[in-house]
């Protein structure tokens, strides 16, 4: 690797770390630097989300005052993005992609256009009963929880875009924040991240080289982002997850035709 393509990655991490740390695009931003650096796609692929582990380390040193009062919430739903993670790492290497990567653009664009309209959506469907403590507010909602278990698989999978979809659907059975809810996202993605690059390391997929510069620089852009997004109104935060989702389904949309 050379000493430019090295930077490369390092920025790209940077970037990558601190835009998905708010919006839930890593992705975006480091899969097309790696692929830049010579990597072929799925090594690609598999390196990437060795290297966004550091994402969730990052944002969760600096998001305590957004995850207190949510440890609940995370043991509860830790083990459905372990277990989904592991289930798209493994189908990523014993399937071929094709057809998923086709239906990718319209899941994220659909969820894109219900984190935009979430609020009065949420107003229509959210539960009459108040929760009885905490963690309550999610244990009875099954389609949300099967929703979120979709969307570890995807994260294990290929994973862009799992960030805008995860505070969509948390966003319905939660009554918090945007920015509690990004947080809560950025943690549970991690465990999904951690089970997969597991998988990939074991087997070895990963370009450990790339791998290392691009975490490096994640992790810094994942403790700024939550910083960062702490400072935005709750409006302009989901509308900025919004946007940013609906272009990425088109540009996803265009790259599989």
């Amino acid at each position: 690797m050379s000493p430019l393509e090295f930077g490369l990655l390092v920025l790209a991490g940077v970037g990558g770390g601190l835009v998905g740390s708010i919006v839930g695009l890593a992705s975006l931003v480091t899969y097309p630097a790696l692929l830049a650096a010579g990597l072929p796609p799925v090594t690609a692929n598999v390196t990437n989300t060795v290297a966004l582990v550091a994402s969730g380390v990052g944002s969760a040193a600096s998001s305590r005052p957004e995850l207190t009062g949510q440890r609940a919430r995370l043991v509860r739903l830790a083990p459905v993005f372990a277990v989904g993670g592991l289930a798209g790492a493994v189908l990523l290497v014993t399937t071929p992609g094709e057809v998923f990567e086709r239906v990718v653009p319209f899941l994220v664009g659909g969820a894109s256009v219900l984190m935009l309209a979430q609020p009065r959506l949420r107003r229509l469907l959210r539960r009459e009963a108040a929760p009885v403590d905490p963690g309550d507010d999610v244990r009875e909602s099954w389609p949300a929880l099967a929703g979120l278990f979709l969307v570890a698989v995807y994260g294990g999978y290929f994973g862009a875009a799992a960030g805008v979809i995860v505070p969509m659907l948390l966003g319905f059975v939660l009554d918090t924040t945007i920015q509690r809810l990004v947080a809560l996202k950025n943690i549970l993605l991690m465990v999904s991240n951690l089970v997969a690059a597991a998988l990939f390391l074991v087997l070895g997929e990963v370009d450990l080289l790339a791998a290392l510069p691009l975490a490096g620089g994640i992790l810094v852009g994942g403790w700024l982002g939550p910083i960062v997004a702490r400072r935005l109104p709750q409006g302009v935060l989901r509308a900025v997850i919004g946007v940013a989702g609906l272009g990425l389904a088109v540009r996803l949309w265009v790259t599989a035709g």
